[in-house]
């Protein structure tokens, strides 16, 4: 149990900072193999992209989790507390739909990456580690935002303040 609280705690931030910290070595590396050795490693642009995509999908759940996403508070501000509640109950559910559609798209394009075996150019890493990306995105998109849902519909029926 108190594992899965860390989990839940620290899961989006633990892989965050372990895919910036892998870019950042790599591309380090390729700086010098570039500019002190005079050549180049044919492999780490490709490395970086990668993390980079995974890093993408997975701090979408993340933003979700801390609260911090692109919103107009001025509007908000001027609903009352429970009117407030709402109109995030309500922007969950959009969200939860939205992820509820692009799912099953996710797997099907695992699946038809997995049905084409096809690998990375540099690397020859299979791409459905990289395509799995949208797909474990979403995925944790959904509980996060089930989870915000939830709180917010135990505020808003529980009479307590966000």
């Amino acid at each position: 149990m108190k594992f899965l609280k860390w989990l839940d705690d620290n899961l989006e931030e633990t892989i965050l900072i372990l895919l910036l910290i892998c870019m950042v070595v790599i591309m380090g590396m390729q700086i010098l193999a570039r500019y002190a050795l005079n050549t180049s490693l044919g492999w780490s642009e490709e490395l970086t992209q990668y993390l980079f995509v995974w890093s993408v999908f997975l701090s979408i759940s993340y933003c979700v989790k801390k609260r911090i996403s692109i919103k107009i508070e001025q509007f908000l501000n001027i609903l009352p507390a429970k009117g407030q509640t709402g109109l995030r109950l309500l922007r969950h559910t959009l969200v939860l739909i939205f992820c509820l559609i692009m799912i099953p798209y996710c797997v099907t394009y695992v699946q038809q990456s997995i049905d084409l075996q096809a690998t990375s150019a540099a690397l020859h890493i299979p791409m459905y580690f990289i395509q799995s990306a949208p797909l474990v995105g979403f995925l944790l998109l959904t509980v996060r935002v089930l989870q915000a849902w939830l709180r917010e519909a135990k505020n808003l029926f529980g009479g307590k303040k966000s």
